[in-house]
């Protein structure tokens, strides 16, 4: 079980890591086969985007903190100080959702009637799915990969808390 445990760690860490660097690769092609998108010219692209890889990477982090610990110590809990500093990002992310469409708003404001629409919508899709990505995180889990996760979605007919925030159930306690 511990091995097994391990492996699926490795790889939501290194799922996590691979997908935040490879959305900068595909960010840079689409810019550069479609430049009418104007997407590195959209102040609500680099919000969405950045706040994307920003969780991407925290996601990475936690899985990473959790598969090193099952190495190293032999425990699957995650270590307290990562839970707490999750706690504190947790709010960091809720301000960048608030302040996202501030920057969708300042866009508007200066592409006026020459807005890319186009590029406004990847921009909001970028966004939606970052806020998805957060909610997958820090409150219910959204992703079911796994046999194990399917089995719970069908013998419960709900959806599971997400790790993290089983995590924040012990920092309580």
């Amino acid at each position: 079980m511990r091995k097994s445990l391990e492996k699926r760690f490795s790889f939501l860490f290194s799922g996590e890591l691979t997908a935040a660097v490879m959305f900068i690769f595909v960010s840079m092609m689409v810019d550069r086969a479609y430049p009418g998108l104007h997407l590195y010219s959209l102040l609500s692209f680099w919000a969405s985007f950045l706040f994307l890889e920003f969780l991407l990477v925290q996601g990475s982090y936690y899985w990473f903190s959790k598969w090193r610990r099952l190495k190293k110590e032999n425990l699957s809990v995650t270590p307290k100080k990562v839970v707490e500093l999750f706690w504190n990002l947790k709010r960091l992310n809720l301000v960048l959702i608030i302040l996202t469409p501030f920057a969708f708003a300042a866009d508007f404001m200066r592409w006026n009637s020459a807005l890319p629409i186009d590029g406004l919508s990847l921009s909001c899709f970028i966004y939606l799915f970052a806020v998805l990505e957060y909610i997958n995180y820090f409150h219910i889990q959204l992703s079911y990969d796994n046999r194990s996760d399917l089995e719970y979605l069908r013998r419960t007919k709900r959806l599971k808390k997400s790790s993290l925030n089983r995590d924040f159930t012990l920092l309580k306690k």
